[in-house]
């Protein structure tokens, strides 16, 4: 038995050895730590260890073993800043598919028409339909507000005279007057879009006239007319 006590005694002593070469393997190596640097109340902090509060503020990550400068972190974005960052994203997707719909358009213009006047032929119904829907506000209007008229002047009337105003026709008052306001409403929409369909036919127009390279005196700018 006494021949194998060193023997014993060596084998002990590595086991006893063993967990702090582990710790020794698992322990982070120094040359890995780094430096967090960030600004904070206008003045520079800098630490070894990152607090939440400085979590979203912009900072550099030095090498505690070089004093090189390894990363860098932006601040977090605000709720504003993330909201016009998508807004101006968006703009950008829309100006491209802006851009894509006008060369398919300019494309589609070339191939389906030989002249302006095949161009002008495709706006006349546009415009013959507009136009109606104008004079027949116009004509609405003018009847409510002779309608209205006389029923206000058989109201005054009454009411001069000493007699009451009544309710049926207080009623139909206020009826041709909402009809009115309403129709008047439609007019001035039928009017802006004849301003707007004007406009389009111009411009396309124009851009046809870009598009073959053709150089017409006169025809810059000028107002289409049905038919024409």
């Amino acid at each position: 038995m006494t021949p194998n006590l060193p023997k014993l005694a060596i084998v002990l002593v590595a086991l006893c050895a063993l967990p702090g070469h582990a710790q020794q393997r698992n322990a982070p190596a120094a040359g890995n730590k780094k430096l967090y640097c960030w600004d904070q109340n206008g003045q520079r902090v800098c630490a070894d260890a990152l607090p939440a509060e400085a979590m979203q503020n912009a900072r550099e990550e030095i090498s505690m073993r070089s004093g090189m400068r390894t990363g860098q972190v932006q601040r977090a974005l605000t709720d504003e800043e993330r909201a016009g960052q998508a807004e101006e994203e968006a703009r950008r997707r829309t100006e491209a598919l802006a851009e894509e719909t006008r060369r398919r358009t300019d494309q589609a213009i070339l191939t389906l028409f030989q002249d302006e006047d095949e161009l002008k032929r495709v706006f006349t119904e546009r415009v013959t339909l507009v136009d109606n829907s104008i004079g027949t506000a116009r004509y609405n209007v003018a009847s409510l507000r002779d309608g209205l008229v006389v029923l206000l002047r058989t109201a005054g009337e009454r009411e001069l005279s000493g007699k009451p105003v009544p309710d049926k026709l207080a009623d139909d008052i206020r009826q041709r007057h909402q009809q009115l306001l309403y129709h008047k409403y439609l007019q001035r929409s039928f009017e802006q879009q004849r301003v707007a369909l004007t406009q389009e036919i111009d411009e396309t127009l124009q851009r046809y006239r870009e598009l073959r390279g053709a150089d017409q005196p006169g025809a810059r700018g000028a107002v289409f007319q049905p038919g024409g």
